[in-house]
Order: structure tokens, then C-alpha cells, then sequence
């Protein structure tokens, strides 16, 4: 992958100068936040930085949505497009709306991760850090807002910011959506970006259809029968029958999946024994499931317990098995993603730059907002190996460079304006 031109990531050459203003703000937010991580349903802090900024803006929100969510609404005054050539008129699901209405999510918890960066903007909470990027999707979406909001007579319709707690668990997205952050006025579609490591800084991953896979867990507790390890034959060894299982689970990608299609089966966890001379009476398992293609959603998970039985069952073993479904697929709509393609397209200014199929196996629970709107969920590319920013999502030294921030929100802007363009005269 190529990357950008240095006009674009240093330059900010084709930022709007509004945008290029706030570069420095952007910065200043991204690490307050940083330096003080919060986990799922505990994002107090984040949220009363997102509330103080939006007061300070007189930007309207709400507070509390969903325990720590904040919900803004932005609402534009130029004049409503014209409907014939609206891309929100023949979106929605939703009644149609006198004028479109756009939401934008950003989510905003860290993870249980105790950071090892030696920055000055280092995690100060102990044993939590922002090691996905979060800190920088809050910051661009308050640089979007603070724009938005000095600029309302650039777009039509409403534009509805949704600062989302809990996404790396147990999950946000479906609390805000049944607390109604989707209604009133109903939303025509979301968008909202992931910084990515896995892309050079700058670049632009879109693509329509599933753009993350479904995210699902297991444990499993292999029961057999234990004794002395020089006497095998009074024992059901549960080591040997929980091995089995690991390597007979391999066989459901590579013999029941289509080829041409992908699905993970990994067994992250395998606990068992207690001593050298002593045969397991049991083991535990864990695991992920993964697939893009939600016709998968019935069989992997029966197919998984097939195994797990016919294993157990072949050497007298029992088990205990427990399947959790967590976030479904994150799939774009056609659409809304040839829209923000085109928007890419013109901040980018370079093919290279837009990497049209990009995927991965990781989740998203922006899924579930997805389900209920049209929507497109896309990448910013944040990596700079020259820099030494480039360590993958989740590890202890993640971090991103900076530059991207003011790409983010160029990017919104954009969307914005072309999703709610004031009508033609």
C-alpha cells in the first residue's frame, strides 16, 4: 500500500483552513483524553470533557444517554435539498424526514491495558490505556461538531453526533439505540471511522458490504476422569480429549465453510492439569468466532458443538458448553458507502490513497447501529513506521500519528455537506 503524498499528511494541504486550524485543539483533546483511560460504562471524565466543549460551543446535547453516552444535535440552516437528488430520500427505513438527517459516532472507552509509551501524554490511570484509537475518534468528533456548529449555514437537516460509551465491551451501541438516539427526528443514515495501524496515515479504507466480521465467544469445560499418570487406564484424560477438540475444531473453516468466503475458529484459552505425574480430570477452553457472512450465524456455532461432542462422546468425556453471541457483522450499504468513497476520493486526490477492499476480522458493535439505518462504516489509515507509530490496535505501545486527526474531520465535514447539500438555485 502506497502512501500519501507529504502536501496531504504534513501540509494539510487539502484541509480546509477552518480545519487546519483546529489541528492544534485536536491534539490538545486526543490527549486529554488519552490520560485518563476509562472502560465500558465508566467514561465520566471523557464525557464531561465532551459536555464542557459542547456547552462552550453552544452546541445542544444530552448527557447520561445510556449511563455515560452524549448525544449533540447540530442543526443546519441552509436551504433543504433539492429531494430528486437527495442521497437520503430513498435510504432511510424511517419516515421520511421534511430534512435529512445524518448521524456521526465516535466511540470514546480505552481498554484494560497498562500502557508502556513513554510520552508526556501517557496513561495516568493504572492499568487502562486507549490503545484502539478511541481517543482520537472523540477528538475528531468534537473538532467535526465545533465546525458544524460555526457553520450551519453550509448544510440542510440535522446532524446528530453520538458519542458512544462501551464498544470494546459489553457493548453500547444497543443501549443508545433503545434509549432513542435514532429517532426524533428519525436518522436517515450514520456514518462513523475507525483509525487504523494497519494502513498508512492518511489512506482510506471504504468498501460497501460487510466491512468487519461478527464477533462471538465460548468456553467450554471438558469433564473426564482423573488419576495417577502412570496408571492411564483407570482415567478419561481430559488433556488428550481437550487436544482433540483443539485440533478437530480446525476443521470447520478448512471443510465447512465456503472456500471463497472466510470464517475464524480460534481457541484462545486451553487450562488443564496440575502436576507432572497426575492425568487431568478436566480441561477449559475458550475461543472466538468470526465470519462476515451472516448465513454462518446457525452453522458455525452448531457445528462447533457437533465436534466438541463427537470428540468428548468417542473417549467418555462430558462437557459443559457456553456460546455468546456479541456484536453481529459490520456491514456498509451500497449507497452511503459510494458516498463517503466519493468524499474520500476528493481529500485524498489520489486513488492510491482509497483502499477500496479493505476488511477485517476484527468486530464492531457500530454493527448494531447499521442494522437499523443505512450507514458506512470506514478507515483512516493512522500508521507512521518512520515515526515508530505503527504497533497494531491493542498492544501496550499503540499509538497513532496525529496528522490524521484534522483528515478525520475533513472527511465528516465533507460528508456532511454532500449527505445534506443545501438546495441548488
Amino acid at each position: 500500500m502506497q502512501t500519501l503524498s507529504r502536501s496531504l499528511v504534513q501540509d494539510f494541504s487539502v484541509l480546509r483552513p477552518e480545519i487546519q486550524a483546529l489541528q492544534g485543539e485536536l491534539v490538545t483533546w486526543r490527549r486529554q483524553i488519552h490520560q485518563r483511560p476509562e472502560l465500558g460504562f465508566q467514561e465520566e471524565i471523557t464525557a464531561k470533557l465532551i459536555s464542557e466543549r459542547l456547552t462552550e460551543w453552544a452546541v445542544p446535547h444530552r448527557c447520561n444517554v445510556a449511563k455515560t453516552g452524549v448525544v449533540a444535535t447540530i442543526q443546519g440552516s441552509a436551504a433543504p435539498p433539492d429531494s430528486a437528488n437527495s442521497p437520503h430520500s430513498s435510504n432511510s427505513p424511517h419516515a421520511p424526514n421534511a430534512l435529512p438527517v445524518l448521524a456521526i459516532r465516535a466511540d470514546m472507552d480505552g481498554l484494560p491495558v497498562q500502557e508502556l509509551n513513554e510520552v508526556s501524554y501517557c496513561s495516568v490511570h493504572e492499568g487502562k490505556m486507549h490503545a484502539c484509537g478511541h481517543d482520537g475518534h472523540v477528538a475528531i468528533a468534537l473538532g467535526t461538531a465545533k465546525y458544524l456548529q460555526a457553520h450551519r449555514d453550509q448544510f440542510a437537516g440535522t446532524v446528530k453526533i453520538i458519542f458512544q460509551p462501551a464498544e470494546e465491551g459489553p457493548g453500547g451501541a444497543k443501549p443508545m439505540i433503545e434509549s432513542g438516539v435514532l429517532k426524533n427526528p428519525n436518522v436517515d443514515a450514520l456514518v462513523g471511522l475507525h483509525l487504523w495501524n494497519n494502513l498508512p496515515m492518511g489512506t482510506l479504507g471504504v468498501r460497501s458490504g460487510p466491512m468487519m466480521a461478527a464477533t462471538e465467544f465460548f468456553t467450554c469445560t471438558i469433564q473426564g476422569k482423573g488419576g495417577h499418570g502412570a496408571i492411564p487406564q483407570q482415567t478419561i484424560d481430559a488433556v488428550v480429549v481437550g487436544a482433540q477438540v483443539v485440533s478437530a475444531l480446525q476443521t470447520i473453516v478448512s471443510r465447512n465453510i465456503d472456500p471463497l468466503k472466510s470464517a475464524v475458529v480460534t481457541v484462545g484459552e486451553f487450562k488443564a492439569g496440575t502436576a507432572v505425574n497426575v492425568i487431568a480430570d478436566s480441561a477449559y477452553l475458550s475461543g472466538t468466532v468470526r465470519y462476515f457472512d451472516s448465513a454462518y450465524g446457525a452453522l458455525l456455532p452448531a457445528r462447533l458443538e457437533q465436534v466438541i461432542a463427537g470428540v468428548c462422546g468417542a473417549h467418555g468425556a462430558t462437557y459443559v458448553l457456553d456460546y455468546q453471541r456479541l456484536y453481529p457483522p459490520v456491514v456498509n450499504d451500497e449507497a452511503i458507502a459510494s458516498l463517503v468513497r466519493s468524499v474520500a476520493c476528493s481529500v485524498v486526490e489520489t486513488p492510491a490513497g482509497v483502499v477500496p477492499e479493505c476488511q477485517t476480522m476484527g468486530g464492531e458493535d457500530v454493527s448494531f447501529f447499521l442494522q437499523e439505518v443505512p450507514g458506512c462504516y470506514f478507515f483512516l489509515g493512522s500508521a507512521n513506521p518512520e515515526k515508530g507509530l505503527d504497533y497494531p490496535h491493542h498492544h501496550p505501545r499503540f499509538d497513532f500519528d496525529e496528522t490524521v486527526l484534522g483528515v478525520g474531520v475533513e472527511m465528516f465535514v465533507r460528508i456532511v455537506e454532500k449527505f445534506c447539500a443545501p438546495k441548488m438555485t
